[in-house]
């Protein structure tokens, strides 16, 4: 591939010098919004979470909610602005400064005077905020009952091509899809601003059964909540199923939560500790009751859950004492052994936290403790020695923050019930005006273990990691950002596919240019080291090597006129550069989006083209989806990839959307694996959604 290779960068550069000359040409016409940087970070969370894509929504959600219902930046809390994941935890509290010491805001621009705060960060965030001198009103609980809105929300996936799964004879085959291809998402939502929430939420994977065979129930998976806040002493109440979020993510964070990106200041985990939960995802939650009081500077919650969950059961007919192997994630109960995986495992949960809270200092302590039915016992890999194991677990934790003027201290220590120890400790400085740097250092055990954490760690969990990480933001003037960052961990003991303790680090270097509302153009240059078992002669012992991966990215969105949108990326990647199984990839596309103000309907469509050597070269792109959802695929191999995305709003209370995608591999007469095995050169996607609000 390399000839053919040498050739795209060619083409590279030559796009982007058509980009330059694209922008200087148009550079006085209207803009295009920017693709928004939670972009950028779900594209790093996908690739750092074993390519697994999260079907948590609740970002969405909130998002939405605040564009349909800004949030009063002249009566915000602290923990409604932590909602926006966008805000650093330094540039909060200057803003709950300012406006103590100055008053309310008269306008959304007089935030530039907000030490910390600029142009490009406020255009980033216009669209959920606002300013405005009405007091902020907390209704009575039936008027909340009363005055909310109702939304059903109902959705189906399909891909038209029919995969092994669904073609081997069913009377011979011992592993097989029995149910229809199709993947169905309902959700019912009632809800009143943020005070008030409740709703049911059922799914069903393309796969699993329907009113038949082991789903005779209907949906394969069926969510329920209530929540409600500031009703009087009470902040938060939840029944059903919620989420917990404690300190920095080494004791339990169950929400959405970003790594690195180029969104070099957002290191600091920061959300209520109960927050509702009503998506598709059936493992990250708890469900019992779980309730939070606040009183003047003193906080406290308390939670308690109890529910089944999935786990691979091993029935230990020699000592007589069955077990679990692993507790399963992936959600799917398709085939016969995932069905006899669900709901083996009982899990019984409590905890709680107690914190103190005054005016820039805040301590917390943390607590969470599992018991199980049956005991946890890993496979004997060395990998495994010092894994999650036994009946029951505990992890407590203290956490503590602290704004002294241009600098925001924050950190979290943590322990198990078995003495295993985990530390994170962060800092943020606004050197400057236009300067802002970030630090954390991070130090957690080989047998620091935990469960539904997210820490912000290189590892997907925070076990058996070092580390330090330093990023700096530069605005030299309003329309020029320069983001980078470094960082450097290490790996005391083994891990999966790692075979000796090792070290990595990662380095990214980003530089934005917005002259306008209309255009932004950003470069992109990531740079990491990271070591993996290297075996292809099959020698008795894997030796570990270091494989380099290095990536340049640039991505240029401009607005044609008040409806169209053009944008286009062009990324090339190297891996293992030097090495000896070196390989590239390459992927570019261009979009258009069309978003008519004032018009029933709007809609985008992406033409898009990869090529890598292999797996180990893959690459991702985010792309534009139904409501509330999102897509991040993987591409590798060679090939071409196109869809259209369409929205009418049949009238004001009831919208459609619908979603056509294909990717089309020429050569091929098979993609895919297993059951999910397709004997075509194309997989094609179709998805229909309609939501009705009452």
């Amino acid at each position: 591939m390399k000839k053919s290779f040498y050739i795209k960068l060619l083409f590279t550069v030559w796009v982007l010098l058509l980009q330059c000359i694209f922008y200087s040409a148009k550079a006085q016409e209207k803009p295009a919004e920017p693709p928004p940087i939670i972009e950028q970070q779900l594209e790093n969370l996908t690739e750092n979470s074993d390519d697994v894509e999260t079907e948590d929504d609740s970002h969405l959600q909130e998002m939405q909610h605040f564009i349909d219902d800004p949030i009063n930046l002249n009566n915000a809390i602290e923990s409604e602005l932590k909602e926006l994941k966008v805000i650093t935890a330094l540039q909060i509290q200057n803003l709950i400064s300012y406006r103590n010491l100055f008053g309310n805001f008269i306008n959304i621009y007089e935030l530039q005077a907000v030490p910390g705060w600029n142009i490009s960060m406020i255009r980033r965030i216009r669209p959920y905020i606002t300013v405005d001198d009405q007091p902020q009103l907390f209704a009575s609980l039936n008027s909340r009952l009363k005055n909310g809105q109702r939304s059903l929300l109902a959705r189906v996936t399909q891909v038209l091509e029919k995969s092994k799964g669904y073609l081997l004879d069913r009377n011979t085959a011992k592993s097989f899809y029995p149910g229809s291809p199709q993947k169905l998402f309902i959700r019912y939502k009632f809800s009143y601003k943020t005070l008030l929430q409740y709703g049911i939420t059922a799914e069903k994977d393309a796969g699993e059964q329907f009113f038949k065979g082991s789903q005779k129930s209907g949906f394969d998976f069926y969510s329920a909540h209530f929540f409600v806040k500031n009703i009087g002493i009470i902040k938060s109440l939840a029944l059903g199923d919620f989420t917990v979020n404690l300190g920095q993510g080494l004791t339990q964070w169950m929400g959405l939560a970003f790594k690195k990106s180029a969104d070099v200041l957002n290191i600091k985990r920061q959300a209520d500790v109960l927050r509702p939960y009503n998506s598709a995802g059936e493992i990250i939650f708890h469900r019992g009751i779980g309730i939070t009081l606040q009183k003047k500077y003193l906080e406290a919650t308390a939670f308690v859950s109890y529910r089944n969950i999935d786990a691979n059961f091993v029935a230990d007919t020699l000592n007589n004492e069955d077990f679990v192997s692993s507790l399963q994630t992936s959600g799917y109960h398709r085939t016969a052994n995932e069905v006899a995986d669900k709901n083996v495992q009982r899990q019984f949960t409590f905890g709680g936290n107690i914190s103190f809270t005054k005016n820039k200092f805040h301590v917390g302590v943390n607590g969470v403790h599992y018991n199980f039915k049956y005991p946890i016992n890993k496979s004997a890999d060395t990998y495994n020695k010092y894994a999650l194991n036994g009946t029951s677990w505990g992890n407590y934790s203290i956490d503590y923050s602290y704004t002294f003027k241009n600098m925001h201290f924050f950190g979290e220590a943590a322990t198990t019930d078995r003495s295993d120890k985990a530390f994170i400790n962060g800092l943020l400085i606004s050197t400057d005006a236009r300067v802002d740097l970030s630090f954390l250092y991070r130090k957690i055990s080989k047998s620091y273990q935990s469960l539904y954490t997210n820490a912000f760690t290189e590892s997907t969990f925070p076990n058996n990691e070092n580390g330090f990480y330093a990023g700096i933001s530069i605005n030299p003037t309003d329309v020029w950002r320069i983001d980078a960052y470094a960082d450097m961990y290490n790996f005391p003991w083994l891990k999966f596919r790692t075979d000796a303790p090792t070290a990595g680090n990662d380095y990214l270097l980003q530089v934005a240019y917005k002259p306008d509302k209309q255009t932004e153009i950003y470069s992109r240059y990531r740079s990491e080291r990271k070591a993996i078992n290297y075996n292809p002669d099959g020698l008795v012992l894997n030796p570990v090597i270091i494989k380099p991966k290095q990536s340049w990215r640039t991505q240029l969105s401009f607005k044609l006129n008040s409806a169209f949108t053009f944008r286009t990326r062009v990324e090339i990647l190297w891996y293992d550069k030097k090495g000896m199984a070196s390989e590239q990839g390459f992927l570019t596309y261009a979009d258009i989006i069309y978003k008519p103000l004032r018009k029933a309907y709007s809609g985008n469509i992406r033409l898009q083209y990869f090529e890598t050597d292999s797996y180990n070269s893959r690459m991702y792109a985010y792309e534009n989806d139904v409501l509330y959802s999102f897509s991040i695929p993987v591409f590798y191999d060679k090939g071409y990839r196109y869809y259209v995305n369409l929205n009418y709003d049949v009238t004001r209370k009831w919208s459609a959307w619908l979603r056509f995608a294909q990717t089309i591999y020429p050569g091929k007469n098979l993609i895919g694996s297993g059951l999910d095995e397709i004997k075509r050169n194309k997989k094609t996607e179709l998805k229909l959604q309609s939501i009705f609000i009452f």
